[in-house]
């Protein structure tokens, strides 16, 4: 599943960042890891419907492109953590527009394509969300 890059061949910015970013799962594995540096099985839980395969395969890929750190503890059992690199977590602050525009336009008020209602209702800890009078 390794993917080449094709510089001098972009278009344009949006183009050479799609094929960072390219794939399912690349900017959810960001986003889990904007929280804090992860576990592969970390990373798995918080990401239902990945594969281990597709997980790893997208975890070097990102690793390749810088925008994603491995560090490997000399411990036994081993131990291996994910975390953002400083590219990675420019790339993070430039997809919360993103995000933003998702959360308005898809989330909220817009019609949902058939099937996607669960997925719109479901709330992460970090969602912004109206306080409910009355509640504490």
């Amino acid at each position: 599943m390794t993917t080449a890059r094709r510089p001098g061949s972009y278009v344009c910015g949006i183009d050479a960042a799609m094929d960072v970013i390219g794939g399912k799962w690349k900017v959810l594995i960001l986003w889990e890891l904007s929280v804090r540096p992860c576990r592969f099985g970390e990373l798995r839980r918080g990401l239902p419907g990945v594969t281990e395969k597709v997980l790893a395969a997208h975890l070097r890929e990102l690793e390749a492109d810088g925008i994603v750190h491995r560090e490997a503890y000399d411990e036994v059992p081993p131990r291996v953590e994910y975390s953002l690199t400083r590219r990675g977590a420019s790339l993070n602050e430039a997809l919360a527009p993103l995000g933003a525009w998702g959360r308005e336009n898809v989330l909220v008020g817009a019609p949902q394509p058939h099937g996607s209602a669960a997925a719109a209702r479901q709330m992460r800890e970090d969602d912004d969300v109206p306080l409910i009078a009355g509640a504490p």
